[in-house]
C-alpha cells in the first residue's frame, strides 16, 4: 500500500440545517468532527487528512484535531444544494495547484462518527486489490426492500417492479443480495474522479462495515439516540 498515495477528505460546512452547527456540536462531550478526525488519523493507508470547510470556527476545531486546513472552501461551494462531488473536485484541484497530487481520494463525512480506521483501511485496500475504480461502504438491504420486491407507481397508477421484471421472485431464499450505501466511506481513484466528475467508477466495489459502526446522523432524534448510546457505553 505504501506505493499509493491517498488523500483523506473531511467535508464540514458551517450552514448545516437538519442539525444546526452539527459538525462542531458536542456529541458525548466531543465535537462531532473529532470522531472522524480520530479515525482518519489512525488509518494506516491515508497519506494526508485535510478538512474542507467554509467556516473559520470549524477550521479552528479541525486544527485542534490535528487535521490540515490548506484552504477555506469558497462560499459558493457551501450551500445545501452543492453536490458533494464539486467539493471533492475543488479539494483535488486546489492541492494540485500547490503541486500536491494523490492517487486516490477518500471522502469521510462527519455524520458517520462510529466509522473506524479499520473500515477506512479495508475500503482503501479493496480499491487496489480488486482493481476497482471506486469503493463504497454499504449495508445489506432487508429482504422486503429488495429491488425484486419493490414497486414503482407509474403515471397511470400501475405498479412496476423496480427490477424491470414482470413478476416478483416468489421466495425470500431466492432473492439475490442487495445493498445500499451507508455514507461512511467513499474511496475513488483521483484520475477517474476528475474525468467522470463522480465518486463512482465503472467498477465499484462495496465493503460492509461491522454492524456496530452503523450510524448516519440526519435528525435531532438520531443525535439524541446516539448521545444516549455513547454516554451509556462510557458510563
Amino acid at each position: 500500500m505504501a506505493e499509493h498515495t491517498v488523500l483523506g477528505l473531511i467535508p464540514a460546512r458551517g450552514g448545516s440545517k437538519g442539525i444546526v452547527r452539527k459538525n462542531i456540536r458536542l456529541l458525548a462531550g466531543r465535537p462531532l468532527l473529532s470522531y472522524t478526525a480520530d479515525a482518519a488519523r489512525k488509518s494506516n493507508f491515508l497519506s494526508r487528512v485535510i478538512l474542507s470547510t467554509d467556516d473559520p470556527e470549524i477550521a479552528e476545531v479541525g486544527r485542534s484535531e490535528r487535521v490540515d486546513i490548506p484552504f477555506l472552501r469558497p462560499p459558493e461551494l457551501a450551500h445545501d444544494s452543492t453536490p458533494m462531488i464539486e467539493v471533492v473536485v475543488h479539494a483535488i484541484r486546489s492541492l494540485e495547484e500547490a503541486g500536491q497530487t494523490y492517487d486516490a481520494v477518500c471522502l469521510l463525512q462527519p455524520t458517520s462518527p462510529l466509522r473506524s480506521a479499520e473500515t477506512i483501511d479495508r475500503c482503501i485496500s479493496e480499491l487496489w486489490s480488486q482493481n476497482a475504480d471506486s469503493v463504497v461502504s454499504v449495508r445489506p438491504v432487508p429482504a422486503e426492500y429488495n429491488p425484486h420486491w419493490v414497486y414503482f407507481a407509474g403515471a397511470d397508477g400501475a405498479l412496476h417492479l423496480s427490477s424491470g421484471e414482470t413478476e416478483p421472485i416468489p421466495a425470500r431464499q431466492q432473492l439475490p443480495p442487495a445493498y445500499h450505501r451507508d455514507g461512511s466511506v467513499f474511496v475513488a481513484k483521483t484520475r477517474g474522479v476528475l474525468a467522470r466528475k463522480s465518486l463512482y467508477g465503472e467498477r465499484t466495489i462495496g465493503v460492509i462495515p461491522p454492524e456496530e459502526e452503523a450510524c448516519d446522523l440526519d435528525t435531532e432524534e438520531q443525535w439524541q439516540a446516539l448521545e444516549q448510546k455513547l454516554r451509556s457505553v462510557h458510563a
